[in-house]
């Protein structure tokens, strides 16, 4: 059992080390929670915040694993295997801009309070 999750540790480490976005996404994830912290949000808010990051997160993995797949697979360019790493790439997008909106609904109010 500890030999999947060394497993699975190894293949975050290899996104972060591999991946510029899984830094900016973990540099951000750093930066929200310590506006969390600072605006001491409520509970909820805090549940909405860990589930966007992690969603984030785990789609820049997924990302990562599929493009490592396409390129085993397809070790030459085809106009397919371009379009299934687009889609995974779109599918980050998509997670990234939800949880922008997530983080601009939980803390636009606090800031205007503050400011």
């Amino acid at each position: 059992m500890i030999k999947k999750f060394e497993a699975a540790l190894a293949g975050l480490l290899y996104t972060l080390r591999t991946q510029v976005n899984m830094a900016i996404h973990l540099g951000a994830a750093v930066a929200v929670f310590l506006l969390g912290y600072y605006f001491q949000l409520e509970g909820w808010e805090w549940g909405v915040l860990i589930l966007t990051v992690t969603l984030v997160l785990a789609a820049e993995t997924f990302n990562t694993a599929l493009e490592l797949a396409v390129n085993l697979s397809c070790p030459h360019y085809h106009p397919l295997a371009q379009k299934a790493k687009d889609v995974a790439a779109g599918a980050v997008l998509v997670t990234a801009l939800g949880a922008v909106i997530a983080g601009i609904l939980i803390f636009l109010p606090k800031f205007l309070r503050a400011f």
